[in-house]
């Protein structure tokens, strides 16, 4: 079969400068591009993940980045899916490859975001759950962390000290990483001295809100072997799977779970069912994992995805984290890249972001960060309203 491979990475740095989201886009952008080793005019298709913060730009990105490029005349699309939508347009791309319609795509993602937690976009909408939840219950992002978060400890027994520990293990990778906000080393009594935010939740165990950009070029096997491309990473899989019928376990922003009174709960939930799809598709299971890059909004969701993934059965994660297993140097590195606790949410960058990383590994160029004779890697996600984002990658 004549699959897709990644041909080429790129990214804007992470922070808060202040810029319009195109430039760090479009930086992205023609990194991806010399990384590729390809012009600008040779791209035939353009996907842009939509930011719904940066005015009419944001909603049509694939155009505004085809602009800022240089029109050329290539076929364009733009898709929005919150934390999802560069695993969406991801997607996009790798189907019109396989379709044959297209050889060499671009994919862009970026975001410039306000200070602070994110809030519901202005306007009264009463039909808006996302809207009410802030309206009705004041339950900004990060009161849902703290729920999960207690959850965890109620049922796994899970400790503030554990949370502390996912921190430290990222912010010591984030500290290699020349792209992430964050480049500081820290230690629990620092985290646990941090503020706090949503009980059990501090300051230091949420990621924050960044300006940043991602962007890959995606092309046919056929079309890198002809330009010369080496070092092949393929897009083995991507998962965009919603929910089943009835979700019991509460998803940000819902403020109720479906009842299962008449019909019980799937086998798989959500999350689980992400990365079981790509497993599928993919033809792998966590087993053949070199390393995992997953959705840290928080310290303890980390932990909730390193089981969501399969990389331990539940409330096995602690003890995953604590035998270093989860680190630099470990069996099984999970956030290589130093995750959003180093990098904070740049929504529409995001999966691009961490397909940067699952390629930077399998080709052996992550630097001091790199995790030896990596063959195969996992990128887990979440969008709001039951999108789901895992992107597979193989040598």
């Amino acid at each position: 079969m004549n699959g897709v491979v990644v041909l080429g990475t790129g990214m804007h740095p992470w922070g808060k400068w202040g810029r319009p989201f195109l430039e760090y886009g479009v930086a992205a952008a023609r990194a991806a591009l010399r990384d590729a080793g390809i012009a600008w005019t040779d791209v035939q298709y353009v996907v842009g993940a939509d930011t719904i913060r940066n005015g009419y730009p944001g909603f049509v990105a694939g155009a505004s980045y085809a602009q800022a490029l240089g029109w050329t005349g290539s076929r364009i699309a733009s898709c929005y899916a919150a934390c999802a939508s560069g695993a969406q347009a991801l997607d996009i791309a790798r189907t019109r490859i396989l379709a044959g319609l297209c050889d060499v795509a671009l994919v862009v993602g970026a975001d410039s975001t306000p200070k602070g937690f994110f809030k519901p976009v202005g306007g009264d909408r009463p039909d808006d759950p996302d809207w009410l939840r802030f309206r009705l219950l004041g339950a900004s992002n990060p009161a849902y962390f703290g729920l999960y978060a207690r959850r965890r400890m109620a049922v796994y027994g899970t400790t503030p000290a554990d949370f502390a520990a996912v921190k430290v293990k990222n912010a010591r990778a984030g500290s290699l990483n020349p792209m992430a906000r964050y480049r500081k080393p820290v230690t629990a009594e620092e985290v646990l001295a941090s503020p706090m935010v949503a009980d059990p939740l501090r300051l230091m165990d949420i990621c924050a809100t960044s300006d940043g950009g991602a962007a890959v070029v995606l092309a046919s096997e056929s079309y890198a072997r002809r330009v010369g491309a080496r070092d092949l990473v393929r897009l083995a899989a991507v998962s965009t799977v919603t929910p089943t019928f009835p979700n019991t376990v509460l998803e940000l922003p819902n403020f109720a779970t479906d009842s299962c009174a008449a019909v019980p709960a799937p086998e798989r939930p959500f999350r689980a069912a992400i990365a079981d799809a790509a497993y599928e598709e993919a033809g792998v299971g966590p087993e053949d994992l070199s390393l995992a890059e997953v959705y840290d909004l928080s310290t303890a969701l980390e932990l909730d995805w390193m089981e969501d993934i399969g990389l331990c059965p539940s409330g096995e994660a602690e003890k995953l984290l604590r035998e270093g297993e989860t680190a630099l140097g470990g069996r099984m590195p999970v956030n290589p890249s130093g995750g959003l606790a180093s990098f904070g949410e740049a929504i529409p960058a995001q999966a691009i972001a961490q397909l940067c990383e699952l390629t930077l590994q399998l080709r052996g160029r992550a630097g001091p960060r790199q995790v030896p004779n990596a063959r195969a890697a996992l990128a887990a996600n979440q969008g709001l309203f039951g999108h789901g984002s895992a992107i597979l990658t193989t040598t």
